[in-house]
């Protein structure tokens, strides 16, 4: 038999311990954020029956794993964390209490055409509010997104905000029946792709007069303040069947960004957003990062029906969403964290005559909060065991010296400069802690042995 080639699928991928610790402490930030807001945790299966997924995502289906379990029943990989949320709280509704803030950070997959950013298997970290009709819910999850995007260094990010309902309006004044809107949307949605002048001849293809078309491509390419765009759309939709409330809405969650100390600079109206999920219903944000230009790294919106869809009773609901990989690819690109290279904060070095002492002490700091790999390379030389340690990206060693440990104390070599300090034993840890937040000040070690190894 054959040996199997070592491969992996296409738009999948693995990390390595220095990429997992990056994006570790990146879900870290934003789980934080979360929490800070009281948002709580939930998990759901990865695995769903096919007829929880369908129906409510429109495009994004077509790019379902799907299949035929060993049980014969159709299910469906997830490929997003929101239609799995609206069949948890139809499940649980009586154990939950209303609004109810979730954040859900988890994998999700969608056999897309990999590209830079867009994978098979990704990660989102999700947060929504269940339960609230009120526009402060939507300036809440638009506040979580900006503040969570600031923490992981995207000061650049900048949240675009439009409202469903208003694209609906625009429909109407463009004729369209509401059947048609999904065309309107998929044809805004291009606008930075393929240009003003391809949007307009898609709309007039699709029955839109020229007249109407350059009315929808005048209000949605606008510039100016909040106030100033939806008073022109105010001026623009007056009359038109359903323009009134997404405006009312979008004013009102304007002044609620303001009433929360949303900075300015983190969010803009744009009247060409058009999210492509169905299910949305209201609100709807999306980031984008423009240095690099990778486009959207996160969004969402107010989705008031999708809960529905399992109830036969709507129940209102917004949140937001964001992409890791695609944020993954910037702060590593510019900078933006700094992470260890390694978990461990000290390697404790093992000697034949020292190895209880060493495995002693390292327990011991390990109890007072310090992460210490203690090493297995007893049968290698000090120098090995350093370089090993080195190459691990370990900040710090410990060696526990016959000679030191008589004297109650032990070595402390700071692998990047080469410095090496001599310690007591009592103080030890804080030393540690010192040497890592700090450089290493020189001490001699006088009469020790293994002072210049390694």
């Amino acid at each position: 038999m054959s040996k199997p080639k070592p491969q992996i699928l296409k738009g999948f991928r693995d990390f390595l311990p220095r990429q997992m610790l990056l994006r570790q402490r990146v879900l870290g930030i934003i789980r934080d954020v979360f929490e800070k807001h009281g948002f709580e945790p939930i998990e759901t299966p990865t695995i769903e029956y096919l007829e929880i997924l369908t129906g409510k995502a429109g495009e994004n289906e077509k790019l379902m794993y799907q299949f035929e379990d060993q049980g014969e029943r159709a299910v469906g990989l997830r490929y997003d964390l929101t239609v799995p949320l609206a069949r948890f709280v139809a499940m649980h509704q009586n154990d939950l209490v209303m609004p109810f803030k979730r954040y859900h950070i988890a994998p999700v997959w969608r056999a897309d055409k990999p590209q830079r950013g867009r994978f098979r298997e990704f990660w989102q970290c999700d947060a929504d509010i269940v339960g609230s009709a009120s526009m402060l819910a939507d300036a809440e999850a638009i506040a979580v997104m900006a503040e969570a995007l600031a923490a992981i260094g995207l000061v650049n990010a900048e949240i675009l905000i439009n409202h469903r309902a208003l694209l609906q309006s625009l429909g109407h004044l463009a004729g369209m029946r509401d059947e048609q809107a999904g065309t309107l949307f998929r044809s805004i949605d291009k606008l930075d792709k393929i240009g003003p002048g391809a949007v307009t001849r898609e709309l007039i293809e699709t029955g839109v007069s020229e007249d109407a078309a350059s009315r929808v491509l005048e209000l949605i390419s606008a510039s100016g303040s909040a106030d100033e765009l939806l008073d022109q759309a105010g001026r623009d939709l007056a009359g038109v069947t359903g323009a009134e409330k997404p405006l009312r809405d979008l004013r009102e969650l304007m002044d609620y960004l303001v009433d929360l100390g949303v900075p300015e600079n983190a969010y803009r109206l744009d009247f060409s957003l058009a999210r492509g999920l169905d299910y949305y219903t209201g609100p709807v944000f999306e980031a984008v990062v423009k240095e690099p230009k990778i486009g959207s790294v996160g969004g969402a919106g107010r989705y008031d029906g999708l809960v529905g869809t399992f109830l036969g009773r709507d129940i209102p609901a917004t949140g937001m969403s964001l992409g890791i990989e695609r944020i993954l690819e910037v702060i590593q690109q510019f900078d933006l964290l700094e992470s260890p290279p390694s978990v461990a904060q000290a390697f404790m070095v093992s000697l034949p005559k020292t190895l209880a002492d060493a495995g002693h002490l390292a327990r011991e700091l390990r109890e007072q909060g310090l992460r210490v790999d203690l090493s297995v390379l007893s049968n290698r030389s000090l120098g090995e065991q350093l370089k090993y340690a080195d190459r691990r990206g370990i900040p710090l060693a410990i060696i526990p010296g016959e000679d030191e440990i008589a004297r109650g104390k032990v070595s402390i070599k700071d692998l990047k400069t080469g410095e090496q300090v001599e310690c007591d034993l009592t103080v030890l840890a804080e030393e540690l802690r010192r040497l890592l937040n700090g450089p290493v000040e020189t001490t001699p070690v006088a009469g020790d042995s293994m002072g210049q190894a390694g």
